[in-house]
């Protein structure tokens, strides 16, 4: 499909992060672009004030009428999150319209670069983020698709103004989405896993079928190309394509040696096809970002990037919006905001907290993310909350879910081996500004960032 002959590009669910991206793209190559979304939110303000038409309503057969829309010269894109009684999808359907779900357009804008996919059930977005942070200030240069803001770019959406010339050379980095078995409508260059934990199993039902997944698209290598995945992955043992194992663990393909700590910052040594590159330092906190910036390190080691290029990019990576992203960082307080709605997750930022601030009362509010992801890890999701000194439970924030009789937030309450609390949103705040906590974390992919500017003022 060449997008230089669509006039409109029409997006249901254009607010998501990875429909936003497309979009932003789109209207870059001089598209029209509009769409619809249930909510505006700070990134559908963003993307209106770049040219693009949002509106909140569902509008029915009223889209035509008020866009001059045709089969002939309009592409709708869907996000899997759009309900199926969604009218505006079904009178596109109903009128012959070509609709591609976002993932297929990902697909096709992608087949022509060199991509590199990052796929896990976490640790994917920092990682690409980071992959394409190092690639933008390497003479590599890069396009990229993020599952999140980038805090060095304010964007989604990083595009190599050169890359038109040579646009089968040019690199493009993409988040590689399991869900929905998103990530197999790809063809990499370079593939990284990060990880395969459970998950999503409204989708797969078990876990050995989301493991399958991963390996499908583990083998959808394009001939040359190299598969980046961790050590301690079992997927290893059943792959049929090239790879390179890395870990934060033990010695790798590609690994992390003498890790410390430094007033707050990682430094370690990185290792790769048995060259040393000594003293590295990270620009964001936690352990689980060394891993990451080892499997990101060695994909741009992979495509050209420099040693000089990569120190000085680890250095000045400012990290995602809502990846262990500092909302206050001073001496007397410490508050964190992250997107960690899985039980690892939960586990990688709390561990990494309590670690580099071991003399102080670490305390979280979490908001559970579904009602199935909850029902299926209550025991992973109280045992990793547990870590934390003081806990402040939400209710389960539902996305694209009706509520499932006996699931509530409570279900993880009663298993909280930690101080605990159930809350609703203002009783935390009273609580917050009653309480003060030193080291505050809020974590979940609902909309809990919204209670991150209240809590803000109250804990300055």
């Amino acid at each position: 499909m060449n997008f230089k002959n669509i006039k409109y590009a029409y997006f249901l669910g254009i607010g998501g992060i990875g429909m936003s991206a497309i979009a932003r793209y789109f209207n870059h190559l001089g598209i029209k672009v509009m769409g619809y979304d249930k909510t505006e939110t700070n990134l559908t303000k963003q993307l209106v004030a770049e040219g693009i038409d949002i509106h909140y309503e569902d509008l029915a057969d009223k889209i035509s009428i008020n866009h001059q829309l045709s089969t002939d010269n309009c592409l709708v894109v869907l996000t899997p999150a759009i309900p199926a009684n969604h009218q505006e999808w079904a009178w596109f359907k109903n009128n012959g319209f070509n609709i591609l779900k976002r993932s297929q357009v990902l697909g096709l804008i992608s087949e022509q670069s060199k991509t590199v996919g990052v796929a896990g059930t976490h640790g994917k977005t920092t990682t690409s983020t980071l992959l394409a942070h190092i690639l933008k200030q390497s003479h590599v240069d890069c396009n990229a698709f993020l599952g999140g803001i980038s805090s060095n770019y304010n964007t989604n959406l990083l595009l190599n103004e050169n890359s038109n010339e040579n646009i089968e050379q040019s690199v493009m980095v993409v988040e590689a989405d399991e869900f929905d078995r998103s990530f197999l409508t790809l063809h990499p260059y370079i593939s990284i896993i990060t990880s395969t934990d459970a998950d999503h199993l409204d989708i797969y039902g078990e876990h050995d079928e989301l493991k399958k997944s991963f390996l499908d698209y583990a083998n959808r290598l394009v001939e040359g190309g190299t598969l980046i995945i961790k050590k301690e992955l079992d997927l290893i043992a059943n792959l049929s394509v090239p790879y390179i194992t890395y870990s934060t663990k033990s010695e790798a393909g590609a690994y992390a040696s003498n890790i410390q700590i430094i007033k707050g910052n990682y430094h370690f040594d990185l290792h790769f096809k048995g060259q040393k590159i000594p003293e590295l330092q990270l620009g964001i906190p936690g352990l689980h970002n060394v891993e990451n910036a080892v499997a990101a390190s060695a994909a741009c080691l992979l495509l050209g990037v420099t040693e000089d290029e990569l120190r000085a990019a680890l250095l000045g990576f400012k990290g995602v919006k809502r990846r262990f992203e500092y909302i206050i960082k001073s001496d007397n307080q410490i508050f964190i905001d992250d997107y960690a709605h899985h039980p690892e997750e939960l586990r990688a930022i709390i561990s990494s907290v309590k670690n580099m601030y071991p003399d102080e009362k670490v305390c979280v509010a979490f908001q559970p993310h579904l009602f199935t992801r909850t029902r299926d890890f209550v025991d992973g999701f109280a045992e990793c909350l547990s870590i934390a000194d003081e806990v402040y439970l939400l209710d389960i924030y539902p996305a694209r879910e009706l509520p499932i009789e006996g699931i509530t937030s409570k279900i993880i309450y009663d298993k909280i081996t930690s101080k605990k609390h159930l809350v609703g949103r203002q009783e935390l705040l009273d609580m917050l500004g009653q309480s003060k906590p030193k080291v505050f974390c809020t974590l979940g992919a609902g909309d809990i960032d919204l209670l991150v500017q209240p809590i803000k003022d109250i804990l300055s």
